[in-house]
């Protein structure tokens, strides 16, 4: 059994690590691998990889972000029983417990494994570490599948939804206050907008029995020069959720036909994508994954946020989140996870590694 996983959940929790603040954690984690034989580690930035070289013919990819959303009243570790609560114990301090319990207790392996701990996973996703290390060290994530340690109660989430981040500017024309007729308000403008935001038909793909769910959602209002006149711009952001079976550039087109008629070209009304990830379809038919499935004992989940699987799976490698903690929790001021999600994540994955994994095309355990 691994030592005390709660405890080395607190130990990461504690120190604090909020996107672009990865560094001090980053530390921790290269010292506590360094320690460990059989793994050569490589630091890129605040990334860290760890990975062993047993000549096998598969090796598995175990990825983690090191950032956590900013804090909520809930920065310091609290231990209650067999419970703690603080930031990031769900998302995903608790995954990067049992990676590096792993890389302490695992014996030589079936397969070869990749650690990867990285920086910059929730924020833009030019920040994201996978991106910096893909593009100055590609070998250090080559792998058969990835398995991300999101949380998911220690169960497999497959795949994940793709996302668009757009911008919707209105036209108006400015004039004072006390004569709006003058003028044209672009905020008013924005209402027939919004009315078609909160009106979006949600579709709900099924995809390998797991079903998705797709949301349109305003997440921020612009607009609006000085207290008395009437404003000649505003501007909306959307966030938009898509299912695997659409890309980037589908869900763009079913974007603009949906929010069309709100807007008019002639008065300077513009739709702009200004971040878009892709979705990834589940990977359950690889063999290890499939074992790890097996292993779990529960019917997988489509994962509805997004996740790095979608950077493995664009890359050809299969992909799944799996960790402890609970999805629902993550970023919430009562966010938490349970001993008992710890050790069985941290069981599941040793017993994967050591003893279910046989080449493509073997019999199966």
């Amino acid at each position: 059994m691994a030592a005390d996983l709660l405890r080395l959940t607190a130990d990461l929790v504690a120190i604090p690590s909020v996107s672009h603040t990865e560094a001090t954690l980053a530390d921790y984690v290269e010292s506590d691998l360094r320690a460990r034989s059989g793994l050569r580690v490589e630091r890129l930035g605040a990334n860290v990889v760890a990975r062993s070289n047993l000549g096998r013919s598969l090796r598995v990819v175990l990825a983690g972000h090191l950032d956590t959303v900013p804090a909520n009243n809930n920065a310091t570790p609290r231990l209650e029983g067999d419970t703690l609560w603080g930031l990031g114990s769900a998302d995903m301090k608790g995954g990067l417990a049992v990676m590096l319990e792993l890389a302490a207790t695992l014996p030589e392996t079936a397969v070869d494994v990749t650690l990867v701990f990285y920086a910059g996973e929730e924020v833009a996703r030019e920040h994201n570490g996978l991106l910096q290390m893909v593009a100055t060290a590609p070998h250090l994530l080559e792998g058969d599948v990835a398995i991300l340690g999101e949380p998911t109660g220690a169960r497999i989430e497959a795949g994940c939804q793709g996302v668009l981040k757009v911008e919707v500017e209105i036209g108006g024309a400015r004039a004072h206050t006390a004569r709006p007729w003058m003028g044209s308000n672009a905020i008013h403008r924005l209402a027939p907008v919004l009315d078609l935001v909160a009106a979006y038909p949600e579709r709900r793909p099924v995809i390998d029995g797991c079903e998705y769910r797709e949301a349109l959602q305003a997440v921020r209002v612009r607009g609006g020069v000085a207290g008395n006149v009437v404003p000649d711009r505003a501007s909306l952001l959307l966030n938009h959720r898509f299912g695997p079976d659409r890309d980037a550039t589908a869900a763009e087109v079913a974007l603009r036909s949906w929010l069309g008629p709100s807007l008019d070209s002639s008065r300077g009304d513009r739709m702009e994508v200004v971040e878009a990830a892709p979705a990834a379809a589940p990977a359950l038919s690889h063999p290890i994954l499939a074992a790890l499935l097996r292993a779990t004992g529960e019917p997988p989940r489509a994962k509805l946020g997004w996740t790095d699987v979608a950077f493995f799976a664009e890359r050809g490698i299969p992909a799944v989140n799996f960790g402890p903690g609970d999805p629902e929790l993550a970023h919430s001021a009562d966010e938490r996870v349970e001993r008992q999600e710890l050790e069985s994540a941290y069981a599941t994955l040793r017993h994967l590694l050591t003893t279910v994994i046989l080449p493509i095309g073997g019999a199966g355990p």
